[in-house]
């Protein structure tokens, strides 16, 4: 009886033994990723990506749309309206055309760059989802790994069960002879 408990104890404490190794296995994977997670590098702006990035943010604006739209309407109400002495800019509009041209030639690079830092950061931010989606196959890998071992230290048990219930039979048997 005593031997059958040393037994018994002896394999939950090796079941305890396996399930310890694979949590530590998991933590120690998970390591670095939730590392990298928890502390995603700082972003340094230099001045000149800040104000482009300010610039492409009012460039793409509805407030910046509007208030071109007043400036180009006052413009060409004022060159139209005016005496033709206070008229600078007189029918077709030649030095608004030249404008909205510098504008549109220095509006349209800095626009690019805001453009590709963001995309640098929709790259890092994949590189984390990624990095999200391999820690939970590592979490349910472990997962996987834990019900394994409870089946198979089931079918174990059952089989031990079958054995001594076997040996039951056998000596009911004999003693009815």
């Amino acid at each position: 009886m005593e031997k059958e408990i040393d037994n018994l104890l002896t394999a939950k404490t090796a079941q305890i033994k396996k399930l310890q190794d694979i949590v530590k296995k998991a933590i120690e994977d998970e390591k670095l990723i939730t590392t990298n997670l928890l502390n995603p590098p700082k972003e340094m702006l230099t001045k000149g990506e800040s104000i482009s990035d300010n610039v492409a943010k009012f460039g793409g604006s509805w407030s910046f749309i509007i208030s071109f739209f007043l400036l180009l309407a006052a413009w060409i109400l004022f060159n139209s309206l005016s005496p033709v002495q206070s008229i600078f800019d007189p029918y077709p509009f030649i030095l608004m055309n030249l404008i909205l041209s510098c504008i549109a030639a220095l509006q349209a690079p800095v626009i690019m760059m805001s453009q590709n830092r963001q995309e640098e950061k929709d790259r890092k931010r994949a590189e984390n989802d990624y990095l999200i989606n391999l820690k939970a196959e590592l979490e349910i890998n472990a997962l996987n790994q834990k019900i394994d071992l409870i089946i198979e230290e089931q079918i174990q048990s059952l089989m031990d069960s079958q054995a001594a219930q076997l040996e039951l039979l056998k000596k009911i048997e004999k003693k009815r002879r």
